[in-house]
């Protein structure tokens, strides 16, 4: 892999670490964020962005309803 590469998704990772981490995410399944994948780190805030509402920080949460 080429160092350009490398250096993109260390770059992710920290970005999305440091969204989780305002979340108040620090561990997932008793886990370090520093310790999981991207493509971990990318579903677990992918879920966070469905459950919770994204322009408040109080922690409203969405319904579906169907």
């Amino acid at each position: 892999m080429s160092k350009v590469i490398r250096y993109d998704e260390e770059k992710r990772r920290k970005e999305l670490i440091n969204k989780l981490i305002t979340y108040g995410v620090y561990k997932i399944d008793n886990t370090n964020l520093f310790q999981l994948s991207l493509p971990d780190l990318e579903k677990e805030y992918k879920r966070l962005q469905i459950d919770v509402h994204p322009h408040c920080t109080s922690g409203l949460r969405w319904v579906n309803k169907r």
